[in-house]
């Protein structure tokens, strides 16, 4: 069984960074990632990686502003926010799979077995 603690949320403002950390527990994920889901709205993919390194990919719309990272040794994950707008506020979820995860199915959230349990980032002036 995968535990998953994410960390690093919080109120910024406008043009401002965050830098999320989602770390493993239990048995190494093969493909760890990103969702959010805004007030209202549904849980939507942000970005995603392969532990090995063979793949990273990001959602169209946030790529150029946010980056997924991993650090094997800790089992981790990051997310570098930047220049945050109103529009990233969010609960932001880490999320992991059991099992290796073809690339064209990693924005897919039912591919992911793991939940870690959220974390509030809030973008006001």
């Amino acid at each position: 069984q995968v535990q998953l603690v994410e960390s690093g949320g919080g109120l910024v403002k406008p043009g401002e960074s965050l830098r999320l950390s989602c770390a493993a527990s239990g048995p190494s994920p093969p493909v760890m990632g990103w969702f959010r889901q805004p007030p209202g709205k549904e849980r939507e993919f942000v970005a995603a990686l392969k532990m090995n390194g063979a793949t990273t990919i990001h959602a169209n719309s946030l790529r150029g502003r946010f980056t997924i990272s991993r650090d094997n040794a800790k089992k981790s994950v990051y997310l570098q926010m930047n220049n945050l707008q109103s529009d990233d506020t969010a609960v932001y979820y880490c999320a992991a799979a059991r099992r290796p995860i073809i690339a064209s199915s990693m924005r897919q959230i039912d591919q992911y077995d793991y939940w870690g349990q959220g974390t509030h980032v809030t973008v006001s002036s």
